[in-house]
């Protein structure tokens, strides 16, 4: 029985459309774990309520000094 030989071309055609693939699953689950933390870090109403009424440093234009406000 003779051997079996894949020509070049057949074997480049392959490694192509297996990188495709490859690359095509790697784009869906990056996109897929950046909608996740997306969702995570968005506040949502609730907590962009609770958040107002804290206390924050700003500065005072007239003495420069750090001062809560």
């Amino acid at each position: 029985m003779p051997p079996f030989v894949i020509t070049p071309l057949v074997k480049w055609t392959f490694a192509a459309f297996g990188g495709a693939a490859i690359v095509h699953w790697m784009v869906k689950e990056v996109r897929r774990i950046n909608e996740e933390l997306d969702r995570i870090r968005t506040p949502s109403g609730e907590q962009q309520l609770a958040r107002e009424p804290l206390p924050t440093l700003r500065r005072d234009p007239r003495s420069g000094e750090w001062r809560v406000m």
